[in-house]
């Protein structure tokens, strides 16, 4: 029975390296499937004005660094809007230092950065936060920084934190309430835990779903993993276990 488990063994490991070459295989981010179709060119603009909308520091490095190199890959251009300090332990202020020094290793310039401290829009598993008020606020930044298109969390928010969540519907708030329909947005799908820490070897059915999926999905290969560890190292107070 034991040179079964050495073949098995042997057999994840293979798998796990076949995996890995595959995205590591291109020189610069990709989308699986390959499609023009992902965020074209607007009329007689070829770059996009993106806003990110997060709920915490950490969130742009933790959960969006692929699709970050990805569009800027693609020559457009980052916006970041972040509703809340994440001070929830009292580091506010050294956490959204943090996000600045993240942004800065991911080449998104500080001006392109929002990092807002409402009193209704405080860090925390218990605080729900008020829809129709991030959509407002949310349409501030849009206007003052002419965004065309939102990248933000799913209903899920990846990681299940209710303020992921609560971003995801005041984004929903502010398209249904927006009459002009002149903003794209994508959501960042959530995983199942076995997906979420299978690592490299999820790239074959992220890619089966995405290709074979009757909405529009993509998936954003991050072909540079280091620099999704620099922008994560960004945020020393969080590297605790």
């Amino acid at each position: 029975m034991a040179w079964i488990w050495m073949l098995l063994v042997a057999g994840a490991v293979l798998l796990w390296a076949v995996s890995l070459g595959r995205i590591l295989s291109s020189p610069t981010p990709y989308s699986l499937p390959p499609s023009p179709r992902f965020l074209p060119p607007l009329g007689d603009r070829r770059s996009r004005n993106v806003l990110l909308v997060l709920a915490h520091p950490d969130d742009e490095s933790m959960f969006f660094t692929p699709t970050i190199l990805f569009l800027k890959s693609k020559g457009h251009s980052i916006h970041v809007l972040c509703m809340s300090l994440g001070n929830a332990d009292g580091l506010g202020d050294t956490r959204k230092q943090e996000l600045y020094d993240a942004c800065a290793t991911l080449k998104i310039p500080a001006e392109q950065v929002a990092v807002l401290d409402h009193q209704k829009l405080q860090d925390g598993f218990h605080e729900k936060w008020d829809h129709g008020l991030l959509a407002e606020l949310t349409m501030e930044q849009i206007q003052l920084w002419d965004i065309d298109t939102i990248v933000t969390f799913d209903s899920y928010g990846v990681s299940g934190h209710p303020n992921h969540r609560d971003v995801h519907h005041g984004i929903c708030k502010l398209l249904h309430e927006n009459q002009r329909g002149n903003i794209e947005a994508w959501e960042l799908v959530s995983l199942n835990m076995f997906r979420k820490y299978s690592g490299a070897v999820d790239i074959w059915l992220s890619s089966l779903i995405s290709s074979s999926s009757k909405q529009l999905m993509y998936c954003l290969v991050n072909c540079s993993p280091s620099r999704t560890f620099e922008a994560m190292a960004a945020h020393r107070s969080q590297w605790v276990w």
